[in-house]
């Protein structure tokens, strides 16, 4: 038919002039048909149809075959959040419950270690009153044992076994039997130790103290400052003397305040075991420390020492003890006193101005200061004098001229040489 397009029309590209006669002259456009275009106009309308073809991006009045943006179906998206949430619920499961989840599914692992110990140190605390289920527990909470049942199922098998209270050092990832009996070995029990010699001041003991817990002196003597709720008797004016000489032991974290309340106790106790009244604590500890003092280090003499002064006493004499007389000048390392601090009346230890026992105690008294106090060795003895400081050795007396023949004898002492003037100072 006239009006069917030819071969060439058919198959050559759009936009390709076909080969053959001169197409006819365009017949006169209708009336408002479009206008012609500049070139210019042309040329960008063409250019903007290369670009959008080339992007690929369909455009008002493009071809019908042109791709077009789809959408994802809301079924996908649900799809999706779904599994995040069954992916989470179990990873949280897993976490909180994967004992229990092991022991459904019959997975389940060793629940002990097999070492002694990672080597990380850790410190363990056994409270006073733990029982078995206690240590399990913290054992495990402190990264020590793998389970609390590893731990438990070991000391039900070993009813016997107790705890001693107190801080433990061990490692983490320890088996349930290394931790047993790393808890059992004293060697790993973590202390503080302080050693408290017969005859100091409260105040050298403080320092002692401090050294041992790492706690401040300051700490010490506020604490003291509050004696008489620490069980020291209300006539007494401070600590002193009532703290007793031993060697302790202090768990890590304990205070100033309970440190001196073990010491105030321990004295109480040893008073108590001595047999010394509630009434009479105080009086006899005063005692006792001066003849602590004045003996040195000769155990053999105090009981001796303690007649003189209870002589004095009975006799209405003057105690004429340097020993007080140096504490209460606050110069306690010194053995002898001089002509003015033995006159001054200002020095309330001072016992050749005032008469009887001093205002209290002058130091730490122990065992055998505190039985010579309650037991003298009987004897008419009123002076004495330490006529050898280096081994203790005194000489007693019953007269003025005895006592100063042997003042020169301790002076002839001191003289011989340069050491022994040492102890003399």
């Amino acid at each position: 038919m006239a009006e069917e397009p030819s071969w060439d029309d058919i198959f050559l590209p759009p936009g390709t002039d076909a080969p053959g006669p001169a197409a006819p002259a365009p017949s006169p456009e209708p009336v408002g048909a479009a206008q012609p275009v500049s070139r210019r106009a042309a040329r960008e309308a063409e250019a903007r149809g290369r670009r959008d073809s080339s992007r690929g991006t369909a455009t008002r009045g493009s071809r019908p075959g042109a791709r077009k943006k789809r959408r994802r179906p809301g079924w996908l998206w649900a799809l999706l959040i779904v599994a995040v949430l069954i992916v989470g619920g179990g990873v949280t499961g897993w976490v909180l419950y994967e004992p229990q989840i092991r022991h459904a599914l019959g997975w389940e692992g060793p629940n002990d270690y097999t070492t002694a110990g990672d080597g990380t140190k850790v410190t363990v605390v056994i409270q006073s009153g733990d029982i078995g289920s206690d240590v399990a527990k913290t054992l495990e909470q402190a990264g020590v044992t793998k389970t609390f049942d590893a731990f438990y199922q070991l000391l039900l098998k070993n009813p016997d076994i107790t705890f001693e209270p107190g801080s433990y050092s061990l490692q983490k990832q320890m088996s349930a039997a290394s931790a047993l009996a790393a808890l059992r070995d004293p060697k790993n029990r973590v202390v503080h130790v302080a050693v408290i010699k017969e005859g100091v001041s409260a105040e050298s003991a403080f320092a002692q103290l401090a050294a041992a817990t790492g706690l401040p002196v300051s700490d010490f003597q506020a604490a003291a400052k509050s004696y008489a709720a620490l069980g020291v008797p209300a006539e007494a004016p401070s600590i002193e003397g009532f703290l007793f000489p031993a060697t302790y032991t202090f768990d890590p974290g304990v205070s100033a305040t309970q440190v001196l309340q073990q010491l105030v106790a321990t004295m109480m106790s040893h008073l108590d075991k001595a047999g010394v009244a509630p009434a009479d604590r105080f009086r006899v500890v005063t005692l006792a420390s001066i003849v602590q003092w004045e003996s040195g280090p000769s155990v053999a003499d105090m009981h001796k020492i303690a007649r003189v002064f209870q002589n004095r006493l009975d006799q209405g004499m003057r105690l004429q003890s340097d020993a007080t007389v140096a504490y209460g000048t606050g110069h306690g390392d010194r053995v002898t006193t001089t002509d003015a601090e033995r006159a001054d009346a200002s020095n309330p230890y001072n016992s050749y101005a005032h008469a009887g026992l001093p205002p209290g105690p002058i130091g730490l008294p122990g065992d055998d200061a505190i039985d010579s106090a309650l037991h003298p060795t009987p004897g008419p003895w009123l002076y004495f004098v330490t006529v050898n400081l280096k081994t203790g050795e005194a000489v007693f007396s019953t007269t003025a001229a005895e006592h100063a023949a042997a003042v020169k004898q301790w002076q002839a002492w001191c003289h011989e040489s340069t050491e022994n003037m040492a102890y003399c100072a």
